[in-house]
């Protein structure tokens, strides 16, 4: 969804208890105990299904479901290049990652954050606005949640910056946060909440290409992984402030109904977006596209320029070389480097898959030997051994495998944001093998892992290991990259004796 602020509660009265135990909600006044005929009655922690417009709740990052298939990677880049750097500490500041932390979870700014602080670690951080003391301006930028059937919780503003969080260096599915609850619906059927979901504009049902999806095409969980990349919504994150400014009271989904619109007018294709120069030039030309529309001029689906933000100058009537344009145009070199210099230094650490010729979705069982070509299983329940032949290649993303996965010559293996039941054995590939680290979400290995002789490159990082972790004769030696150590319950011998 749009990364705008949200609208303020519905209800007058902020139900705050500080940080609350996860799978629940604090709701209502009094001190009365829940009758056993009610669940939801009392002042005690309550199922999820019980929480209403207006509480917050506290929640960890894996059990949010989201309501869009697609973000924007570069804004995901730029927040991840910039919680990984130290220029914000360097210059007697806080990384930015706690201000966001602390203004999503309802509490303003970073006041502080010691020597080594974590997202993961709250104690190591204090924000501006103490638990207890919100108000409706703080609690305003607040990311929210519809609880649905089963009280599962499913996100409806922040893909991104929940995601960016998870992604950083400090961050995982256990990670907490407060959302704001907007509606409860989890009385309906499964069939009648995507009904009301969809009736009521909180789902986005289109892919990458503006396509129609269905409910079920949506990911499961966050993780960059699990999105698909849709460059335009990217676009319209550098355009703000110079083309369009958040409105009060921004309708959801707003970035992604100018994405729409910008399709339309600009063809990302045509520029090089890996490049600073041919980027920022894009943005140019998008931003004064929208801002040289009529107030009135309707971008998608009924909503105006105006209703969506339309700046009334562009850059807010300064030239190029001042304001907000300026500002995203600051090289890396610069004390202070624009937004995105940042998302394209941090794109460029990130190892591309290579493209699918097979494509595997969904459940599937029985042995899988890849012989040829590039085998991909995205979303893919896989029940059997999996073995790579030499020169072939293997990419699993957002995917489970009940077996053992073998590799031995291959051209390039890719894991990414998947759980494997059993040991991985990767030899002698002679192309890239990535297991997690930029732009590839964490694993879950339940087994051993055993690299050796790979001369194309080994990424191991942040990954879940139950089992040990063996790596021999690699070159070069395998790498984890700065952030989230890698989780192994079992010894770690060889190359990988420090990952």
């Amino acid at each position: 969804m749009n990364g705008s602020r949200a609208r303020l509660p519905r209800r007058g009265a902020l139900l705050l208890a500080g940080v609350l135990a996860a799978g629940t909600v604090v709701a209502g006044a009094g001190t009365g105990a829940a009758a056993p005929a009610d669940p939801c009655a009392g002042t005690g922690p309550l199922p999820r299904a019980c929480a209403q417009p207006g509480d917050l709740i506290d929640v960890t990052l894996g059990e949010l479901h989201p309501t869009q298939a697609v973000l924007g990677f570069d804004q995901i880049f730029y927040k991840l290049g910039r919680y990984g750097s130290d220029r914000d500490e360097a210059a007697g500041g806080v990384n930015k990652r706690f201000d966001e932390w602390c203004e999503t979870n309802g509490q303003g700014e970073a006041a502080s954050a010691r020597p080594g602080a974590r997202l993961d670690d709250p104690s190591s951080f204090t924000c501006t606005v103490p638990l207890g003391k919100e108000t409706p301006e703080t609690i305003a930028p607040m990311k929210t949640a519809v609880v649905g059937p089963g009280g599962k919780l499913y996100l409806t503003d922040g893909h991104h910056t929940l995601t960016s969080f998870l992604e950083g260096p400090d961050g995982s599915p256990a990670t907490r946060i407060r959302l704001r609850v907007t509606d409860n619906f989890s009385a309906l059927s499964p069939s009648a909440f995507w009904q009301r979901m969809t009736a009521e504009k909180k789902v986005w049902l289109r892919d990458e290409n503006n396509r129609p999806l269905t409910v079920n095409q949506l990911p499961d969980r966050l993780g960059i992984t699990h999105f698909r990349d849709d460059p335009y919504r990217s676009l319209v994150y550098f355009t703000r402030d110079i083309g369009y400014e958040v409105p009060d009271g921004a309708t959801e989904f707003l970035e992604f109904s100018w994405g729409s619109w910008l399709r339309g007018e600009h063809d990302t294709g045509a520029y090089d977006l890996t490049a600073p120069g041919p980027y920022l030039d894009l943005v140019k030309r998008a931003s004064k596209s929208m801002a040289a529309l009529a107030p009135d001029a309707v971008v998608d689906d009924g909503r105006t320029a105006a209703q969506l933000g339309r700046i009334d100058a562009w850059n807010g009537g300064k030239k190029e070389t001042g304001g907000e344009f300026a500002k995203l145009g600051r090289p890396l070199s610069d004390p202070k480097p624009g937004k995105l210099a940042e998302a394209l230094d941090y794109k460029a650490r990130v190892q591309a898959a290579p493209a699918c010729t097979t494509r595997v979705t969904g459940p599937r069982n029985g042995p899988l030997t890849v012989t040829a070509g590039v085998t991909c299983l995205d979303r893919a329940a896989q029940r059997g051994p999996v073995v790579v032949r030499p020169g072939a290649a293997l990419v699993v993303t957002g995917s489970t495998l009940d077996g053992p996965v073998q590799a031995d010559g291959a051209a390039a293996v890719h894991l990414c944001g998947s759980r494997v039941s059993g040991p991985v054995s990767v030899s002698r590939a002679t192309g890239p093998v990535r297991i997690g680290g930029p732009g590839c979400t964490a694993n879950t290995v339940e087994g051993p892992v055993v690299l050796t002789g790979n001369t194309g490159g080994v990424r191991f990082a942040a990954n879940a290991v139950t089992g040990p972790l063996v790596c021999s004769a690699n070159l070069p030696a395998p790498a984890a990259g700065p952030g989230r150590a890698n989780e192994v319950r079992g010894p770690r011998t060889g190359q990988c004796a420090a990952l």
